[in-house]
């Protein structure tokens, strides 16, 4: 596995060792052992499935970190730092994730993140926290100062996305 930082403080990328043979192909999804400083004893797993074109985000929680694995299809990750302390605050980037090259996305609390689906995608994501809707917020995901490339046109976006506010910086 190779370690890749992505240009925002503490945003990494975890490039994930494919094994392949005949049969196919395998690679370890997860493991705590990677990331002990992170991921406690509060563990959950979720999956998302979206079509092409879908786009998902921004979203930003003060008590979590997010790692998110494509499994299948690919996706534009969208990020932006707004942790006013923060040595990249107010630095956006979008990254290109393709489950065909196995790799998982660290994103820490404070920085909004979304995502779109340029194919089909099934995207695992473990976070460092159960639910908690209290810690739960959104910016608008196209955001003029963020200005994020998401590499689709006229996303499907939920009515919660929709209602999402640019940021105020």
């Amino acid at each position: 596995m190779r370690i890749e930082e992505c240009g925002i403080e503490g945003v990494r990328l975890y490039r994930l060792t494919k094994y392949l043979d005949k049969r196919g192909s395998f690679f370890e999804l997860f493991r705590k052992e990677w990331i002990p400083e992170v991921f406690g004893e509060r563990i959950q797993i979720n999956c998302s499935r979206s079509g092409a074109g879908v786009l998902r985000g921004l979203h930003y929680h003060n008590h979590q970190w997010d790692f998110w694995i494509p499994i299948s299809g690919r996706m534009t990750a969208g990020l932006a730092d707004l942790r006013k302390g923060s040595s990249t605050y107010g630095r956006s980037l979008s990254l290109e994730l393709d489950a065909e090259e196995p790799a998982g996305l660290l994103i820490p609390p404070g920085v909004a993140h979304g995502f779109a689906a340029t194919a089909d995608l099934i995207l695992v994501y473990v976070v460092s926290n159960y639910f908690d809707n209290s810690d739960e917020h959104g910016i608008a995901w196209n955001d003029p100062v963020i200005s994020i490339k998401w590499g689709i046109e006229n996303p499907v976006i939920s009515e919660r996305d929709v209602l999402n506010e640019p940021y105020n910086w």
